[in-house]
């Protein structure tokens, strides 16, 4: 049997009949029970460099733990949340289409293929018209969808809790293939991230593994090694992939639980460089660095081309702390207690802060002339820095 154990704000996913009946100690302050959480480290005061402005806020329903991100396509952001699905306008907020879809999400929105795409719970995929919000079909997938959902060259990527990569027709949800691998006994919500990149998909997994397959076909080109597992107990051998690859021309990056930040050989999955650390979060990249979330809540700069470690911002420990989100000079991440960090790209530093209306889980996204956080509570809430 399968069940599925949620210990404060993470899952443990849980193969066999084995369980977890406990944790008592911190993991990155997001395993825990009640008085074993350390307190989030407070504030430290500083100047702002940079205005930081809400331009709109709108809402779309509770996540219900979910890990929901919202997603642009062209001028519109589309977020789900709350069993509903939206297209907000990028320039001034205005809702150009709202669905209640009738399913628990759990993974979305994605857009593609003229489509928005949007995942339950129970493993329903639900495709909408990216236009008029109107559904085009709905099918039933092997478990609950996990992460992102992409539309790509007339197929439909959605992944599963079960360790499944599933590929669909855009046209109907008809199945096209499907990539599997055993996953180990434990794992944590927000492993098994999704990227793509010239019609490759990369895609991070349980156990420390990356690996790059075929859109059209979903045959594997490679597999590299993130991180090793280790330890004796199970809990101590969670290696997992966390948040989605960085990729771009030339390499592909991921970050593991429990291991290292490792970048790839994006066509041949040769190993460039690795550094170990650990994150239960995930990472970003622009030009020059990688950014990567660590699990004790700092922000650490690694040289793209070597992986040196350049700058390191550890002033929010314990706070529960987003993959960042790389934005030019900036580098963007929030925290569970719904406080949104702009750090200068150059040394880590502060240069802004604000607060939404409740914890962001998931790092937060490019919309253009600035930036978006989703809530726990549902609230898509959109930036501008000068």
């Amino acid at each position: 049997m399968t069940m599925r154990v949620i210990v404060a704000s993470l899952a443990l996913a849980v193969t066999g009949c084995s369980t977890v009946s406990s944790v008592t100690g911190t993991v990155g302050g997001w395993f825990g029970a009640g008085p074993a959480r350390a307190k989030p480290a407070e504030l430290v005061d500083f100047k702002p460099a940079v205005a930081l402005t809400d331009a709109w806020k709108t809402d779309t329903g509770e996540s219900g733990g979910y890990l929901l991100r919202p997603q642009i396509q062209g001028e519109d952001v589309f977020a789900a949340g709350g069993g509903r699905v939206v297209r907000i306008a990028v320039t001034n907020g205005h809702t150009a289409w709202r669905v209640d879809t009738g399913v628990k999400l759990s993974a979305g929105a994605g857009v593609g293929e003229g489509l928005t795409l949007a995942g339950g719970a129970k493993g329903e995929l639900v495709a909408l018209d990216l236009a008029n919000g109107q559904p085009r079909w709905k099918v039933a997938l092997s478990s609950e969808v996990t992460g992102r959902v992409l539309g790509l060259a007339d197929t439909v990527i959605a992944r599963t809790g079960d360790g499944r990569v599933h590929g669909l027709a855009a046209a109907d949800g008809s199945r096209k293939w499907v990539y599997s691998r055993t996953l180990p006994a434990l794992s944590l919500r927000g492993s098994g991230g999704l990227a793509a990149y010239e019609g490759v998909l990369y895609a991070g997994f349980p156990g420390g593994k990356l690996v790059a397959l075929d859109a059209r076909n979903g045959a594997q080109l490679w597999e590299a090694t993130v991180a090793l597992p280790r330890g004796a107990t199970e809990l101590e051998r969670v290696a997992d992939v966390m948040g989605d690859p960085a990729v771009d021309a030339r390499q592909v990056c991921a970050v593991a639980y429990q291991g290292r930040v490792a970048c790839f050989d994006r066509r041949t999955g040769a190993a460039l460089w690795a550094r170990d650390t650990s994150s239960n979060s995930g990472l970003a990249m622009d030009d020059l660095n990688v950014y990567v979330t660590d699990d004790t809540d700092a922000v650490t700069a690694y040289d793209k081309a070597t992986g040196r470690a350049g700058w390191r911002q550890d002033k929010l420990a314990r706070r529960q702390v987003t993959a960042p989100l790389a934005l030019g000079s900036w580098v963007v991440v929030a925290d569970g207690e719904g406080y949104v960090h702009v750090l200068s790209a150059d040394d880590g530093s502060f240069v802004a802060r604000t607060r939404v209306d409740g914890a962001v889980r998931v790092a937060p996204v490019d919309v253009g002339p600035g930036f978006a956080v989703q809530t726990a509570k549902g609230t898509v809430v959109a930036f501008r820095l000068k």
